[in-house]
């Protein structure tokens, strides 16, 4: 199976290029998974958006700390536990689920979101949470596993990638919204890559307009930051799953100019 994954969509911007790109692109791919936890305004989502998002033809949407900005969206992870997903590591009790059980050309794939804790918040270990995902998942004979992981931290991200080696199919890292070239398979067989990028604006500070983020670090004062526009990439990662034994055969990584004024 051919999975595509692109990153953190960034407000109106980030949603226009990648509407477009859905439109437009001839890569072939059987499934779309985006991350979407700065689509509305830069925080949050909305069902607005998430409506606009799923017609475009996003088949599923994981999440990271900012999916609980707009109160708007919050009900859709309760609603939409199949479509829409936060981090698992979240305490028990908050709305939602951090993982997923989808079907994908008639084979079951498990999608898992977690967090990072470095320079972060201070939420349950993520390497815990993900061992007891994937007890269940395994106990249902699921070979196909995708793991996103929305952290700061390069060297966090990386040791999950050598946590779960040989037991995932993927483990993607998100949220820092500039895309590493390190993309590879890891010594078992898991793809790894540290940061797939975003989907937004070119001519701005990771989605933001700039001139709002060069006001705020030269001042040290707080102020209200806007999404930039104009054109931007889609960036991200494109797949392809082997569904016997659950390993990625080819990848290519996805960093794409797109005309969006």
């Amino acid at each position: 199976m051919k999975i595509l994954f692109l990153g953190d969509v960034f407000g109106k911007s980030g949603r226009c290029v990648l509407k477009k790109y859905i439109k437009s692109t001839a890569l072939s791919y059987d499934y779309l998974i985006v991350n979407v936890e700065n689509s509305a305004g830069g925080f949050g989502i909305t069902r607005k958006v998430f409506n606009e998002l799923k017609d475009a033809g996003v088949d599923f949407m994981t999440s990271g700390n900012h999916i609980w900005d707009n109160k708007d969206g919050v009900p859709l992870l309760s609603e939409f536990p199949d479509t829409i997903i936060r981090p698992a590591n979240y305490p028990p009790g908050v709305s939602g689920e951090g993982f997923a059980l989808v079907d994908v050309k008639g084979v079951k794939v498990a999608v898992i979101n977690l967090l990072g804790r470095v320079f972060m918040e201070p939420l349950d270990d993520p390497f815990r949470k993900v061992t007891e995902i994937m007890s269940q998942i395994k106990s249902q004979n699921v070979k196909v596993v995708i793991v996103d992981f929305h952290a700061e931290a390069t060297a966090e991200k990386q040791t999950l990638g050598w946590f779960l080696d040989g037991e995932v199919s993927v483990v993607l890292g998100t949220h820092t919204h500039v895309q590493t070239a390190d993309e590879r398979l890891l010594e078992k067989g898991t793809l790894y890559i540290t940061d797939v990028g975003m989907c937004g604006s070119i001519n701005s500070v990771i989605g933001i307009n700039k001139e709002d983020a060069l006001h705020r670090l030269r001042y040290q004062i707080p102020g209200k930051f806007t999404v930039a526009s104009g054109n931007g990439e889609v960036q991200g990662l494109f797949f392809e799953v082997n569904e016997e034994t659950g390993f990625v055969e080819n990848f290519k990584r996805i960093k794409e100019f797109v005309e969006c004024n």
